[in-house]
């Protein structure tokens, strides 16, 4: 029975070469597949393979005091999700380009937005006209995202900052805006970020998208399906996932992403079944 996690913990770490050691060996001993990424700011990381094996992962790895509380996040695993084991160490756990604005300590992230569990980002959406923000790249939304949020044009995390700094946000400077991603551990950041700028109501969604799936599925403000950066692809919580994807060739709806076909291209696009072979975008046609 394959399981795949989704976790990160942001806390200091003053030897992360000697965390990437051990981590790297104790997946190798559970024949464990996945990305970690390690920064003197903490860990971050997806591996997947056998149910006993993940959940020994798990025990080991809390054991370490500073990881004590990891909220670890479980879905099913297709039992080769993950080709090979990648752990490395990185400048930022999450690639904005901003590592001196980050400021962390044992409690995590300091400065960043107001967490809200699934159930108090219902009660504030009750109270107040709150403007979502995906903190995700750009081509992941198209599949999936919180009704009327502000999706930003951004190709890759490390396009954020310029984009809150061009001033196209700062409307929403005094007015409630909950940031939201994959597994949460973006918007720790971005939040940050966007309260050092001047956002005076910055909310995060504790756990992401994959925890609030867990808790209201297809029954709340999710629309669509989650896209995830394994072979999976993209996840449903439920058979009643709205399928909010356009084909890019066609227009046909589709949950489905493909890379296009040219390997000099990094673009993902939407396909549907009858164009999954032969997805390319306008800068690189057949």
């Amino acid at each position: 029975m394959p399981k795949i996690l989704l976790f990160y913990c942001f806390t200091p770490l003053a030897d992360p070469e000697a965390i990437r050691l051990w981590q790297r060996d104790l997946c190798e001993s559970l024949g464990l597949g996945g990305r970690i990424l390690l920064s003197p700011h903490g860990i971050n990381g997806t591996v997947g393979g056998e149910l006993a094996a993940v959940k020994r992962y798990v025990r080991k790895t809390r054991e370490y005091a500073p990881f004590s509380g990891i909220d670890f996040k479980w879905s099913e695993g297709t039992g080769d999700d993950f080709p090979r084991l990648s752990v490395r160490v990185r400048p930022e756990l999450v690639s904005f380009g901003a590592p001196d604005e980050l400021q962390v300590d044992e409690g995590g992230v300091v400065g960043g937005g107001e967490r809200l569990t699934p159930a108090q980002l219902h009660e504030l959406v009750a109270q107040k006209e709150v403007t979502f923000f995906d903190g995700r790249n750009a081509f992941e939304a198209q599949i999936g995202r919180f009704a009327d949020a502000v999706v930003p044009d951004v190709e890759a995390t490390r396009d954020f900052v310029a984009e809150l700094d061009s001033g196209a946000y700062d409307h929403l400077k005094g007015s409630p805006v909950v940031t939201y991603c994959t597994g949460g551990i973006r918007c720790e950041v971005l939040s940050s970020l966007m309260v050092k700028r001047g956002f005076s109501e910055v909310y995060q969604l504790d756990g992401g998208i994959a925890r609030y799936g867990e808790e209201f599925g297809d029954s709340g403000l999710w629309e669509g399906s989650l896209y995830v950066f394994d072979k999976r692809g993209s996840v449903q919580f439920s058979p009643d996932a709205a399928v909010i994807g356009e084909c890019h060739a066609c227009g046909a709806p589709s949950s489905s992403m493909r890379n296009c076909h040219d390997l000099s291209c990094r673009t993902q696009l939407v396909v549907c079944e009858a164009h999954a072979e032969s997805a390319a975008c306008p800068e690189h046609p057949h």
